[in-house]
């Protein structure tokens, strides 16, 4: 029994997927391929791949009712790999649940990362079965999450309600990018308009947390999609 991990390609661009399948291969991936959607969810429900990368632009269907469909069921990574680069279709994908996205033309330590980070949350998430982490570090910021408490460099921060519920959301996702209509929803509930006061918020987490707030290290921007807790410094 083959123990590398399986991504299914769905990509219709044969130098493209053939591309992204040459640099899995060469880093101990199995990879399946699909030129189109029918062919890629007949591929998923046989295979059950690791991870998906998935472009948007099938010659079949949209590789967003792929996302849908599969999110109805499974919680299995997916990376949407795309050349539409608008900030709409990128709040659009990562809200019907695909975990990161790349736009084309990307390089080949980008794609390695992303779907290493995708990977490991994934183990992460079945290992854990629904137990909580007790605490997040990164750097010099510690959070404990059931004594409700936030250090950076060992000396205690002092954060309001709010902005300790909007750093355990993201402290809890790292490395995933989080939308703001996503945090809100979250943070405040649905049917609301909290993009101010997130905005607000996030300004005074920064304030507290980043040496630099105009540079930060911890929460990245995501420029007119969202934001994002780094796994490690220097990400």
């Amino acid at each position: 029994m083959d123990s590398k991990p399986t991504v299914l390609i769905i990509e219709d661009e044969e130098a493209i997927s053939n591309f992204i399948s040459a640099v899995l291969t060469s880093n101990q991936y199995q990879v399946i391929k699909a030129k189109t959607g029918k062919e890629g969810l007949s591929l998923f429900t046989s295979h059950i791949p690791d991870l998906i990368l998935l472009d948007l632009g099938l010659p079949d269907m949209d590789g967003v009712e792929i996302l849908k469909n599969i999110r109805s069921w499974s919680k299995i990574p997916i990376i949407v790999v795309s050349a539409r680069g608008h900030e709409r279709e990128k709040v659009a994908a990562l809200d019907l649940g695909a975990d990161d996205y790349i736009v084309k033309p990307f390089g080949t330590p980008e794609l390695l990362a992303r779907i290493r980070t995708a990977m490991r949350h994934s183990l992460e998430a079945a290992s854990l079965s629904g137990k909580e982490v007790d605490q997040f570090t990164v750097g010099n910021l510690e959070i404990n999450y059931s004594k409700r408490l936030v250090f950076r460099e060992g000396e205690p921060i002092h954060l309001t309600p709010i902005e300790y519920k909007i750093l355990v959301l993201l402290s809890r996702n790292a490395g995933k990018v989080l939308t703001h209509d996503f945090i809100i929803r979250e943070i405040w509930g649905i049917n609301t308009d909290e993009s101010h006061t997130l905005r607000v918020n996030m300004a005074n987490i920064r304030r507290k947390l980043e040496a630099n707030p105009g540079n930060p290290q911890y929460i990245l921007t995501e420029m007119g999609v969202g934001y994002r807790m780094v796994e490690e410094l220097g990400e």
